[in-house]
């Protein structure tokens, strides 16, 4: 057996004897149980992510528009009015899902920088509110702010109005790694942004992933998106959301402009296109067959 098979079987060992990163059982949320608005979000959402220590997975959620991969993610937050679920459990870490904590770190889309602190006090707000001490914080912020491809001499004394969108998503970015989450929540974080830029945020966002070794779920509606950056893939159908597909990938080798020339990258790309082509017909003639067709 080669090294590398060994360390790869000795993490699937230490994940499987550890509490999966993140776990839902059975989970539904519904909106107004019982009134005439009752609306039915997602329901019996059943998955398991493992972690992975030393690596860390990249779980990609995708889906068309209304089929609650948000609801998933601000569920795992702990975030109001989808926490807590109405049916069902979500743990993190083996422990349930009470509120928001630590171990876990969100990006939305919206940029969600306070427009009246400086790169470098967005940054650090969380080390702030933890008590961290100003020469601590500021370092470590410095650090990260170049981490995430921004100048600290340049950049660090700026206002977010004064950044571009990627450049905000940065720092966006770097005040939720400056934490060191065990788990980070991605909601889109870069769907606003232009082409080139996105492809460079997801090559960055790779880069840090390897070095911070968190496990990560990210919600697109990009399909490349979701095949560059997965090592899985959960496809969701809506009416009600709901988990039809639970995909494994290749790891991405290469930046993601050359990954995207790849012959697995457009097969792969391509099944998922027609899966969520199938998945959106089911939804407009609820009497369609939409059983499971696994895309390789």
């Amino acid at each position: 057996m080669s090294d590398a098979s060994t360390v790869s079987g000795a993490a699937a060992s230490d994940a499987s004897a550890r509490p999966p990163a993140v776990e839902f059982r059975n989970v539904t949320k519904v909106y107004g149980e019982g009134t005439a608005r009752e609306y039915v979000a997602i329901s019996d959402v059943t998955f398991t992510i493992p972690d992975v220590v030393g690596h860390g997975e990249i779980s990609s959620f995708l889906g068309p528009s209304g089929c609650g991969k948000s609801t998933v993610l601000r569920l795992v937050a702990g975030l109001e009015p989808q926490h807590p679920p109405t049916r069902g459990t979500v743990a993190v870490l083996g422990r349930p899902v009470v509120g928001p904590g630590a171990d876990r770190g969100m990006v939305f889309q919206d940029y969600t920088s306070f427009d009246n602190r400086t790169v470098l006090d967005n940054v650090v707000f969380g080390l702030e509110c933890r008590g961290v001490s100003r020469r601590e914080r500021e370092a470590e912020g410095m650090a990260w702010i170049a981490k995430v491809g921004l100048d600290p001499r340049r950049d660090a004394t700026k206002y977010p109005h004064e950044l571009s969108g990627g450049m905000r998503q940065r720092v966006a970015i770097a005040r939720t790694l400056v934490l060191k989450p065990r788990v980070i929540l991605m909601d889109e974080p870069f769907g606003a942004l232009d082409p080139a830029t996105r492809l460079d945020m997801q090559d960055l966002l790779v880069t840090l992933w390897r070095e911070v070794e968190a496990t990560v779920l990210f919600v697109t509606h990009s399909v490349e998106e979701a095949v560059y950056l997965g090592d899985r893939v959960f496809v969701m159908a809506t009416t009600p959301g709901r988990i039809i597909d639970d995909i494994r990938l290749p790891t991405a080798s290469a930046p993601a402009r050359d990954t995207q020339s790849q012959p697995w990258f457009h097969d792969q790309v391509n099944a998922l296109h027609a899966r969520i082509e199938q998945v959106e017909a089911a939804a407009k003639h609820p009497t369609g067959d939409s059983r499971h067709v696994e895309a390789r």
